[in-house]
């Protein structure tokens, strides 16, 4: 699908571009130079996804997931630096207003509504896993409504005569661009950066580990993305003295919340045993208060 995609809109990338050249229209450009990013959106996402699906090696022992995180954030700044160009363009046509060709503008505009909004009607499913696809999705979200702009102002144009609406639909644009661009690099950044995956709060996950039965402390909690929807969890755990076959029952349960609750798999967790005093019955006393918790 995504290359099909990447094809319907490297074709109308062209034909948007000729098109803007023969009407003097700056939206007309800026539409084509929005929809070229989108086209390589696609193709980040398609490579992505065929790295995504290579298995981990020696080397890459955690496989290739972040290939696709590290693409969308790349993207992300060519969208940046391609509304910088818009806006500059925009402001030097706002001064010297030229006239422009509304019947091509509208024409154009409305081939670029079905093609977008064809190409998220495919996507829209897959955009729920992957950050990738969500930003190849909201990229022809943004191209669709960047057309439908365009052809009101096309009509605007053809009713009033008012050419400063193309400039000015740059400028909206643009915006909306910088707009799509940010959430994707806070995102991909973030995980990059391997910080806390978005929708989790690491007092929550502490709370839910400490309240297993067992538990004493937990502690070293580090949480991070391997990819956009793969998640990983290494922490130290602290015990009482208790025998292997407890400790590995608590080990089950923990892992089963952090997959049920926070969809975390990959886990990495390490066990610390204080020894408490047992009384003459054989039952386990309660340790002393100060060993309990360790930050």
């Amino acid at each position: 699908m995504l290359r099909w995609s990447v094809a319907a809109t490297a074709l109308f990338v062209a034909v948007e571009g000729a098109a803007g050249f023969h009407a003097h229209s700056l939206a007309l450009l800026s539409d084509a130079g929005h929809n070229f990013t989108d086209a390589l959106a696609l193709v980040l996402a398609w490579i992505a996804n065929y790295l995504g699906s290579k298995p981990a090696n020696e080397v890459k022992t955690y496989g290739y997931q972040r290939a696709g995180v590290l693409s969308a954030f790349v993207n992300a700044l060519t969208l940046a630096a391609l509304a910088a160009w818009i806006l500059y363009e925009s402001v030097l046509r706002l001064r010297q207003p030229e006239p422009v060709r509304q019947d091509i503008m509208i024409g154009v505009a409305v081939l670029g509504v079905f093609l977008n909004g064809g190409i998220m009607w495919a996507l829209r499913s897959a955009r729920h896993r992957d950050l990738n696809v969500r930003s190849a999705f909201v990229h022809m979200l943004g191209d669709a409504l960047g057309s439908i702009a365009i052809i009101g102002g096309g009509l605007v144009i053809f009713y009033t005569g008012w050419v400063q609406v193309d400039p000015l639909l740059s400028i909206l644009i643009a915006v909306l661009i910088i707009w799509t661009a940010w959430d994707i690099v806070r995102e991909s950044l973030n995980i990059l950066l391997e910080g806390l995956p978005r929708g989790l709060q690491l007092k929550d996950v502490v709370g839910s580990m400490q309240a297993v039965d067992g538990v004493l402390d937990v502690h070293d909690l580090h949480i991070w993305s391997l990819g956009s929807s793969t998640h990983a969890l290494s922490c130290h755990v602290l015990l009482g003295d208790v025998p292997l076959s407890t400790s590995d029952a608590i080990l089950r349960r923990l892992n089963g919340i952090l997959a049920e609750r926070f969809h975390i798999a990959h886990t990495t967790v390490q066990f610390e045993h204080i020894s408490c005093p047992v009384s003459e019955n054989g039952c386990v006393l309660p340790c002393p208060p100060e060993h309990h918790h360790h930050h």
